[in-house]
């Protein structure tokens, strides 16, 4: 199994009755999972419109005594800190697990955070898996470690870890059947502010004193017996490649795997220091082990040479492999590796230098290539700042677009474009997506209402959470996967609701009419918002083949075509090519979803779908019309 579903197994085995999570990878497989299991359980689920109501979803069934998990990155906790937080005071009922990952190399997130910090200023314990079958049972463990103590629990993981596969052994799936309760018979007292802060300060510090004795003897904390008198501590991802570089190196030190990694066992920490004259640390991110180990070694008196990032023998940025620790461990011993990774590394960067740089691209059919087509015409002689939000429109940063300016966070470029509209002469213009809207770029949207700034907002809306693996949302529409029993928010009735004072709703591909309806928004003095709406190309080709729903590609009427190459040089979708043949543009049918953008962007109408030649592509089946708006 894939790390992130034996999570959820270990969850379903533990009896969790109510999951609420947001999607961010590396954790959106246990969202997906979670969602895709429901038909088999009687469990609640709920993709939460961000991470704070997530935690406090969860939050909500934990203190009414039921069990509950959320998931979410490292980022996401920032948003669900202020719970977070609380929730460490207040306590819970119920069986509540928090699984939060850390993104080391940045691979799908803005920083490379490192979540151990939140359980130690939030005093709530933290268990940290090194493989699927650990995940699954310290899961499931944690849950009763949880209802022991009344606290959160925090499973912490990394992208390796996350994105992990192997095998598991189970244990029984012996479920209770989902049974609403009575708050007077469940509930208790969840308060925090005041006098009662003050006391429940007191109360969690002897909770952590016992989360000490308790992980002193974790069978979690292992340790593998080497020899003679060096020693390497290690946690999570850190212990694998401490063991592949180990090996490499010949060599065959003590090695302590730390699976409870807040509260640390100090005292085990320390007898596994006991007779080592070296100690390398082995950790992604921040010295968080190798600076508690540093602590624990000077109050215990122990004599002995501590190697890590302090030392400079390890880096505190991108996470490791197994040439990095081999490197480390050789710097820190002054050893040399039977390979020279370094000689490796600078050959493969030699020759990456005769290969075409390749920068991420929107999907062939992708919503947004279409819409910043439309946008670049309008931009043409106007001075306009551009703020970018995170989802796959972040891309407008990079080549060939060129185009934003900013990239800060969630919802964070309409804060960032209220204060540059108050001190630039510039246009001031952001963009969200839709699940962005909902998540984070409300109370940013309220706010320019209220100060009536001068802002152009163009929200992106693709119908699902594209980025993360096209979940839902509450914008979602029927025929998109809508279940049941959920109500459609529109993005244009909330825009209306908060008194948006200039708000139009276009369909993306409608390319050329779309240049009049941003203009219009730019030229609007005071907060204008554009609703750039069609499905994301991957979610509705995915409907399509579901539905046996043809997709036609377009093709080239190269009989026909002059070659000045728009759709190339223009446009940069990545099923049309060069031709090197007859210099003509080409489209590969097994790219193109037939969008149809293309044909309307072709100066001299040589594109057309494949059999319905002479006739111009204006496909228009990935999405539902345009809704109307009022003006």
């Amino acid at each position: 199994m894939m790390c992130n579903e034996a999570m959820v197994r270990g969850a379903l085995e533990a009896d969790v009755k109510l999951i609420s999570c947001y999607p961010g990878a590396p954790t959106s497989e246990i969202l997906d999972t979670f969602n895709n299991a429901q038909k088999h359980f009687d469990y609640k689920f709920t993709i939460a419109t961000n991470e704070k109501v997530a935690l406090e979803t969860a939050a909500g069934a934990a203190m009414a005594g039921f069990r509950a998990l959320t998931s979410m990155k490292s980022v996401g906790l920032n948003v669900a800190s202020d719970a977070f937080f609380s929730l460490g005071y207040t306590g819970v009922k119920g069986g509540l697990v928090m699984v939060v990952a850390d993104d080391p190399y940045c691979h799908s997130s803005q920083s490379e955070e490192d979540g151990r910090f939140f359980a130690q200023y939030g005093y709530i314990p933290m268990l940290e898996p090194t493989n699927p079958q650990e995940a699954y049972q310290m899961v499931k463990d944690a849950f009763t470690l949880s209802e022991r103590y009344g606290t959160i629990v925090l499973v912490r993981t990394t992208t390796r870890i996350n994105h992990q596969s192997g095998m598991v052994r189970f244990g029984e799936l012996d479920r209770t059947p989902f049974k609403k309760a009575r708050w007077s018979e469940v509930g208790g007292n969840f308060f925090t502010v005041g006098e009662v802060a003050r006391e429940n300060k007191l109360k969690l510090l002897k909770k952590v004193e016992n989360f000490k004795r308790e992980f002193e003897d974790s069978k979690y904390n292992i340790i593998t017996t080497g020899d003679g008198d060096l020693g390497i501590l290690t946690s999570g991802v850190g212990y694998s490649y401490a063991v592949d570089a180990s090996n490499k190196l010949q060599l065959k030190p003590h090695i302590l795997k730390l699976g409870t990694t807040y509260p640390l066992p100090e005292k085990k920490i320390i007898e596994f220091m006991k007779g080592l004259k070296t100690l390398i640390v082995v950790e992604e991110l921040s010295p968080y082990l190798e600076h508690n180990a540093r602590r624990f070694a000077r109050n215990a008196g122990l004599d002995l040479t501590i190697y890590g990032k302090d030392t400079g023998h390890f880096s505190e940025a991108l996470e490791y492999n197994v040439p990095i620790v081999v490197n480390g461990i050789s710097s820190a011993l002054d050893i040399t590796p039977s390979t020279d990774y370094d000689a490796v590394l600078k050959r493969a960067n030699d020759l990456k230098t005769i290969l075409p740089p390749r920068m991420p691209v929107f999907c062939a059919g992708c919503p947004h290539r279409a819409t910043f087509w439309s946008l670049q015409q309008v931009l043409r002689g106007r001075d306009v700042v551009f703020n970018n939000d995170i989802g796959c429109y972040s891309m407008a940063y990079f080549p060939p677009l060129n185009m934003s300016v900013s990239l800060l966070s969630m919802g964070s470029s309409l804060g960032l474009s209220a204060g540059m509209a108050q001190v630039l002469e510039d246009e001031v213009m952001c963009t969200v997506g839709d699940s962005t809207f909902f998540h984070a770029a409300l109370p940013g949207l309220v706010n320019a209402v209220y100060h009536d700034l001068n802002i152009t907002l163009i929200v992106l809306d693709n119908e699902v959470t594209a980025m993360t693996g096209q979940q839902l949302h509450p914008g979602t529409p029927e025929g998109r996967g809508l279940p049941a029993g959920k109500k459609r928010i529109l993005i244009e009735n909330v825009c209306k609701g908060i008194g948006v004072p200039h708000c139009e709703v276009m369909d993306s591909y409608d390319v050329k009419n779309n240049i009049k309806i941003l203009r219009a928004a730019f030229d609007f003095k005071g907060p204008a918002v554009v609703i750039s709406r069609r499905s994301c190309a991957l979610h509705g080709d995915r409907i399509k083949r579901r539905s046996k729903i043809p997709i036609i590609p377009n093709e080239v009427d190269k009989a026909s075509c002059k070659k000045p190459h728009t759709c190339i040089r223009d446009f940069h979708c990545p099923a049309i090519t060069f031709d090197t043949d007859d210099r003509a543009s080409h489209i590969q049918p097994d790219i193109c979803d037939g969008c149809g953008v293309c044909a309307k962007i072709c100066p001299f109408g040589v594109i057309h779908p494949i059999g319905d030649q002479g006739k111009v592509s204006n496909s228009n089946t990935n999405s539902n019309p345009k809704p109307e708006v009022e003006k």
